[in-house]
Parts: structure tokens; C-alpha cells; sequence
């Protein structure tokens, strides 16, 4: 690969924060924003020498045509919303959009973003419409931030585990903490959260 100028640099960094802040990628009026650049052109001539130098591909025809090469194309996960009862967490009708993240960006593999619905873990830094990384596995330990399926309903609380019993507990002091006993029909840890983005 050859060297870079530290303008394609920052034009390149540019791009990667874009599109892991946004799922997609800036335009070149918006990469001039960011870097201060006086016209579309000199974020134009960046571009192509990014794409001679085969770090991005450039499709034609398209504003937010540009494609990171190599380690940087980033996978889509699905943003799940509100789960409707009963159904399966992935199920069509609960995804709400893909977005394109890196997938080390939380130093994890991971599944799906969780939509965050209501205020139950504020004081976990967790608010409303936030999204949660999730990774789908049931090898858990107590603290983790889970995501949960009792009955129909699915929640994400925090996991305890204490001899025979089990608790979910919110992070609000306004929330009742969830103990899973007999009462309860049906129970399973569907994944944990292992990071968490902001973008509201």
C-alpha cells in the first residue's frame, strides 16, 4: 500500500467516523464541513487519490458513494425496536433498520443493536432510544446487562444469580427489581450487552 499525506489521513478518518456514527458515508460538501476544506473539489481530489492509493472505492452516480477497502468495509446489524409478543427477537417485524458498524468497535463480536424503550437503566448511563450492542449467548455472570424473555415480554436489566433464585434488576430506583421463580412460565437469556451507541 502506499503512503498517505496526513490530508488523506484525516479525509479517511473522516469517512470511518461517519459511517460508524451514521451507517453511512459523508458527501463531500460534508467531508469539507468536518475538515474545513473551501471547496467540494479539494475533498473530490483527496477521494481519488484515497482510491489510486486502494484504500476506498468510489461508485458513480451516487453522493455518499464511498466504499472502505480491506479491513475497514464495515457489516450491517439490524436494529431491533420494540418486540412484539411472542415473536422471536429477530423476527422481520422487529427490525427497524440495518446500520453499518465496525464489528470490533466494541472490542466483541456481536449480533443485533437493542432500541432501548423506557427509563429502567438510566442510572446504568442506559437512556431512552439509546442502542445496545447485543451478543446472542447464555454464558453469563452476575452484573452483566442482559437481555431477557419472560413469558412474551422481553426486557434488558442487569442479572443476578443467587443458590435457586433469580433476579433482574433495573437501574432506576423507581423500577421494581424482576424475580424469576414458579410464576413464571417461560425463561431464557437471549444475549448480553457488550457496548452501547448514542446517536439522539
Amino acid at each position: 500500500m502506499k503512503k498517505i499525506t496526513s490530508q488523506q489521513q484525516k479525509v479517511l478518518e473522516c469517512i470511518e467516523v461517519y459511517i460508524k456514527e451514521t451507517g453511512f458515508p459523508p458527501t463531500r460538501i460534508e467531508i469539507c464541513k468536518e475538515l474545513g476544506f473551501k471547496s467540494p473539489n479539494a475533498a473530490e481530489m483527496h477521494l481519488r487519490a484515497l482510491e489510486r492509493k486502494g484504500l476506498i472505492t468510489i461508485k458513480s452516480g451516487s453522493s455518499r458513494g464511498i466504499c472502505l477497502n480491506n479491513k475497514t468495509v464495515f457489516d450491517g446489524y439490524p436494529v431491533i425496536g420494540l418486540v412484539a409478543a411472542g415473536s422471536p427477537t429477530l423476527a422481520e417485524e422487529n427490525i427497524e433498520k440495518i446500520i453499518n458498524c465496525d464489528p470490533e468497535l466494541f472490542g466483541s463480536n456481536f449480533d443485533y443493536f437493542l432500541k432501548v424503550k423506557g427509563l429502567s437503566m438510566i442510572e446504568a448511563g442506559i437512556l431512552e432510544n439509546d442502542l445496545v450492542a447485543i451478543k446472542k449467548t447464555t454464558e453469563i455472570k452476575n452484573g452483566d446487562l442482559v437481555v431477557a424473555r419472560i413469558d412474551e415480554e422481553v426486557t434488558l436489566k442487569h442479572f443476578f444469580k443467587s443458590q435457586n433464585k433469580i433476579e433482574l434488576r433495573p437501574a432506576n430506583k423507581d423500577y421494581s427489581v424482576i424475580t424469576i421463580d414458579d410464576k413464571v412460565s417461560h425463561f431464557e437469556i437471549e444475549g448480553k450487552g457488550i457496548g452501547l451507541l448514542r446517536n439522539h
